[in-house]
């Protein structure tokens, strides 16, 4: 067994086909794409590839998140902070008790690793 695991959404076969729930939708119409690349065997901790078609919805965040952009353009709104606007290219953490609107301006596709908390 190697202990290298390089992937791709092509590699890692079909994506989970998910949306926000009905309740947080801001705007739009938004849709998600996940390939999980990998999950540690305590569940506590996950990596792989998302990818969101346009909207905005409302977030609240309880686990810790790191994010690296490779396409398209976002816009995170934190609830009393001005809002940020991400590219491809871009890389961010987004920390527990993160609270606000995660708009997909153009469809974008994004690198995770996320730690539940």
């Amino acid at each position: 067994m190697s202990f290298l695991l390089r992937f791709t959404p092509e590699t890692l076969g079909e994506p989970e086909e998910t949306a926000p729930p009905a309740d947080r939708i801001v705007a739009g119409d938004p849709r998600h794409l996940t390939w999980n690349a990998e999950t540690l065997p305590d569940g506590a901790l996950f990596a792989g590839v998302w990818e969101s078609s346009p909207g905005a919805w409302r977030v609240d965040y309880e686990e810790w998140e790191f994010c690296t952009l490779t396409s398209g353009v976002t816009i995170l709104r934190e609830d009393g902070e001005p809002p940020v606007t991400l590219n491809a290219g871009d890389s961010f953490v987004i920390r527990p008790g993160f609270k606000g609107v995660w708009e997909v301006v153009e469809t974008t596709r994004k690198l995770y690793v996320i730690r539940l908390i």
